[in-house]
């Protein structure tokens, strides 16, 4: 979506060139995401002969464990990030609108996140982003 086609303007933000709008978190999602593939290696190929070469395999599943749970953290990011984009690129889309749930949705972010308008820390609107997305419940909103 960043990329200027679609008839969304390149990185999703009024002045491109002046502004590098979302070109930035695209970076930090790609970097992330090559990070999952790395942590995604299993961590079995890991074993090594212990106890004076008595035992020849040694359990990885403490560490099998913490990959997983930083790949979990590290997709929370991507999808804040996803969002961010996703939101942004909906605005430049109106006056038409999506569904009434998709319309309720991104009300309640733009509570949390503001539209973008000019360069600023998006570390912040990711964070930000991040704790919607964990905090969000369906079943208390009406749409």
């Amino acid at each position: 979506m960043v990329s200027g086609l679609r008839n969304l303007p390149a990185f999703l933000v009024d002045n491109p060139g002046l502004n590098s709008g979302l070109m930035i978190p695209q970076y930090t999602a790609a970097s992330i995401v090559s990070q999952n593939k790395q942590l995604a290696t299993p961590a079995s190929v890991d074993s090594i002969v212990s106890s004076n070469g008595q035992e020849d395999h040694v359990s990885m599943g403490a560490n099998a464990a913490t990959k997983a749970l930083r790949i979990m953290d590290n997709l929370e990011r991507i999808l804040a990030i996803e969002l961010m984009n996703a939101s942004q690129a909906i605005e430049f889309r109106r006056p038409l609108k999506s569904s009434d749930f998709i319309e309720m949705f991104l009300k309640s972010y733009r509570e949390e996140v503001s539209l973008i308008k000019n360069d600023r820390i998006f570390h912040y609107d990711i964070e930000k982003s991040v704790a919607f997305l964990n905090s969000f419940m369906i079943e208390e909103l009406e749409y």
